[in-house]
């Protein structure tokens, strides 16, 4: 199929989506809508697949733009609206219109999301989406897709709808930016179309030195209420959503704009979702996926034999998909590959959006992602419900959501997958450049790094080797030093690169400080040669440090966090946390020598010492922990003698009672858990009978759905049909009763079917005679022979015409003639009575004058 070029000039577009009760507010929303705006209007609704529309008639009779209905590559014109023909599906490419047969059987078609998606595509932050009356969330993921690329969505209001679902669903999923009936909507529109800004002019604001300090007033608003800089956000990207809001609210200034901002907190919130562009979905270029499935994650778990437990961070995962659709493939390929089956993947899914993250961790998702989701996986990983669908727990317990800012907060370490998708293309170069040593950073060796379409690694190729780069997948170069690199997050030093201690020299100038000999030698001694120590609060909060313990704890990714154990690094963790607790039951100070830390590639065996402390009184029920590093000949002496301590007894004796404890549980889990086994596989078989009564309930409720909308599109436009008929016959009843000629009606069988006022006062008639054959009705016309010729005019088809008197002397011309239908059909007679006794006076009075 060969598709058309797009014209030097394009018209803006307006998608318009309606269902069940859709006519009525088309009909509000055209009445209002000027002829000359300059815009075309595309129109979109739910339509009975097996008859032809009448849609365009009836919109043809409220607006005076043209109305056509769409065909195979009908180019978009300027004031024109084009209408969707019946079971078809109707996109935009390149200024023109395109139509194709249906994919889905019907009653799981959607075809306003069809259009607006493709809106999306081919108008970018051009497009401009109508959500108007309807059942159903047609439309929603459509117009998700709009205001993603930084398009306009327009939503009616739902109490002004006559079915408020489709409204509903697209003011839920957050991607309605103006909301009004359907009346108002086109003001609306076109004083945004007047105020929103071009591209062109965009990249000149962005070059326009004096928009720098409203700008920056604005960015300092966003600061100063949400925690997040924005400042090194492309320039051109914030104006755009700015001036979107601006256009919402009328507003011609960037001074204007962040003087509403400081009066309206609110708007600060809008305009910081709107700055956290939210597009995403399944599986996004398929491409990539298979790529992953086939090739990059059976590397990684080839290359991860020793350490069975990947981990994957998902930065900007807005609502969860992209995380989920890992899970997902991960989930596949483990299947697939048996030699790997013992293998898990822990992903840490981070967004700047808390309402996206509250709702991916809901794992929720509307109806529609059958788009995306073959029916394989939807079936193996999500549970239907009426209204959405479910991530099944197996996937969702492997993601780990959290809100998270890349650019300040400290990122999550050790990791084997980065996937961060079009979030580097919303950052200014220096940013980029600051990140993707971050991404180095935060992998471990021979970890890939997968990034958005549009986005490179730059000038880091000494950090990152291609593996496809057309997919934009990447893979961490191993022997690279990051000295000199500036991580954006600067008070986090990297996990590679420990503090040593230095030497300190003593002051060669004498201060008040250190005038004291005293003072001056502890001082040295305290910061020389003191080991390294912690004093814990009773809630395992560190609330005092003393020398350098950077081996020994480390800051957690995400909030601060101080608490001793979320920081003690692996290997100290466990037997640290049991002398804890063994600590307080004693006095005496606790010892635990030859643990093993783990550093990168390396590992340091240290002793501890844990002591309750109960003076003086201000750190009474305080705990310190000392840290001591064993030399590394002492330890290799360790290692190779089998001499054993009486610390070492006590800490054995201390884990040997933890042992029991935990064997003693899990014999009592292993009882309960056999229990539960039986109830839960007759709840499982139930379930499994449930699960398929209502999987054919709901194929029978959305069959009858799409049947409800259709059977209401088709009565609108009957009901529409039904008013113009009545007012047709209300059309034809007075213009038979202002002429001055009685006609009567007669149907095949010659009995009344419809009679004019003044042939009423000629033949004895009123409104209970409709249907009474002509002969039972009695009459001042001196014509006995009357049915009789209108029998023979209603046979032969022959006009009969008699001038006929009345018994009160009055004269009428009688006319019979058949009545033929439009269809060419005889359907009765037509017998028409014109008044001649004027004529007949006149003739017997020249008759008269002639004979004399």
């Amino acid at each position: 199929m060969k598709v058309p070029t797009a014209p030097p000039a394009a018209p803006r577009i307006v998608g318009i989506g309606a269902s069940a009760g859709g006519l009525v507010a088309l009909e509000q929303f055209l009445e209002k809508t000027p002829p000359d705006t300059g815009l075309a209007w595309i129109v979109v609704q739910h339509l009975d697949p097996t008859q032809k529309a009448l849609l365009p008639e009836l919109l043809q009779r409220v607006t005076a733009m043209p109305v056509h209905e769409a065909t195979q590559g009908m180019r978009i014109k300027s004031d024109n609206l084009y209408v969707i023909p019946s079971n078809t599906e109707l996109t935009v490419v390149n200024g023109a219109l395109m139509l194709a047969k249906p994919a889905e059987p019907r009653g799981l078609r959607l075809p306003i999301n069809i259009l607006f998606s493709s809106l999306a595509r081919a108008c970018g932050d051009g497009a401009i989406a109508v959500t108007l009356s309807g059942m159903g969330s047609d439309g929603t993921l459509g117009a998700q897709a709009v205001k993603a690329v930084g398009g306009l969505s327009v939503v009616q209001e739902p109490s002004s709808a006559q079915f408020d679902s489709m409204p509903k669903s697209a003011i839920a999923a957050g991607c309605a930016d103006i909301i009004a009936s359907a009346s108002d909507l086109p003001a609306r529109i076109l004083a945004f179309v007047a105020q929103v800004p071009d591209r062109d002019r965009v990249e000149e604001d962005a070059q326009d030195t004096s928009s720098s300090a409203p700008l920056q007033q604005i960015v300092m608003h966003l600061q100063h209420h949400t925690r997040h800089d924005f400042s090194l956000y492309k320039t051109s990207t914030l104006l755009r959503r700015i001036e979107r809001r601006m256009a919402i609210h009328s507003l011609d200034s960037l001074l204007l704009y962040s003087e509403f901002l400081a009066k309206n907190p609110h708007e600060i919130d809008l305009l910081f979702k709107e700055l956290l562009i939210g597009v995403t979905s399944f599986f996004r270029d398929p491409e990539v996926w298979d790529y992953l499935v086939e090739n990059t994650l059976p590397m990684l778990l080839a290359q991860r034999v020793a350490d069975p437990a990947l981990r994957a961070w998902s930065i900007g995962c807005s609502t969860g998909e992209e995380a989920f659709s890992l899970a997902m493939v991960f989930s596949e390929v483990v299947e697939r590959l048996p030699e790997f089956r013992d293998f898990t993947l822990q992903i840490f899914a981070s967004d700047l959006s808390s309402d996206a993250i509250a709702k991916a961790r809901r794992g929720q998702y509307p109806l529609s992602i059958v788009e995306n989701v073959s029916a394989a996986r939807l079936a193996r990983f999500f549970t239907r419900y009426d209204t959405h669908y479910q991530v099944n727990q197996q996937i969702r317990d492997m993601v780990l959501f959290a809100q998270h800012d890349v650019v300040l907060n400290p990122p999550f370490t050790r990791l084997d997958l980065i996937v961060c998708r079009n979030l580097l293309i919303y950052f200014d170069a220096m940013l980029q450049r600051k990140l993707i040593p971050l991404f180095h950073y935060s992998l471990r060796a021979d970890g890939v790094l997968l990034l958005g379409s549009s986005e490179t690694i730059g000038r880091s190729h000494d950090l990152f080797a291609p593996v496809q780069a057309k997919l934009r997948l990447y893979q961490r170069q191993n022997q690279v030093t990051t000295t000199g690199r500036h991580l954006p997050v600067r008070s986090f030093p990297p996990l590679s690169t420990f503090a040593k201690e230095h030497h300190v020299s003593s002051p060669k100038h004498p201060t008040v400080a250190t005038d004291n000999l005293q003072s001056a030698a502890d001082q040295v001694l305290l910061q020389v040669y003191a080991p390294a120590a912690v004093v814990l609060n009773h809630s395992g909060d560190i609330v005092y440090i003393s020398g350098r313990t950077g081996k020994y704890l480390e800051p957690a990714a995400g909030k601060a966090n101080w608490n001793f154990h979320a920081m003690v690094r692996e290997g100290l963790r466990i037997p640290i946390g049991k002398a804890l607790k063994q600590a307080v039951l004693q006095s005496s100070p606790l010892q635990l020598r030859g643990l093993h830390v783990s550093m990168q590639d390396d590992a340091q065996l240290v002793d501890v010492t844990v002591q309750a402390l109960q003076e003086p009184s201000a750190l009474q029920g305080m705990t310190m922990i000392v840290f001591r590093d064993v030399p590394r000949d002492v330890a290799a002496a360790a290692d190779s003698t089998a001499t054993t301590t009486a610390a070492d007894n006590s800490y054995t004796a201390l884990q040997q009672q933890y042992v029991d404890e935990i064997q003693a549980l899990r014999e009592e889990t292993r009882t309960s858990k056999e229990e539960l086994q039986s109830t839960n596989e007759e709840l499982q078989s139930t379930n499994e009978e449930l699960q398929s009564t209502n999987e054919e309930l709901t194929t029978s409720k959305e069959e009858m759905q799409s049947m409800n909308e259709e059977l209401q599109t088709i009565n609108s436009e009957l009901q529409t049909k039904l008013d113009d008929l009545a007012l047709a016959q209300s059309d034809l009843q007075n213009t038979l009763n202002s002429i001055e000629i009685a006609i009567l009606f007669l149907d095949q069988n010659l009995n009344v079917r419809r009679y004019t006022d003044r042939a009423a006062k000629i033949i004895n008639l009123r409104e209970s005679d409709l249907g009474r054959p002509l002969s039972d009705l009695t009459t001042s016309l001196l014509y006995p022979t009357l049915h009789e010729d209108a029998q023979v005019t209603l046979r032969t088809l022959v006009f009969s015409e008699k001038q006929i008197p009345t018994s009160d002397g009055r004269w009428f011309s009688v006319r019979i003639m058949p009545y033929r239908r439009l269809d060419n059909v005889i359907d009765g007679v037509v017998i028409t009575l014109v008044d001649i006794s004027a004529t007949k006076k006149l003739e017997a009075a020249l008759r008269e004058q002639s004979v004399r």
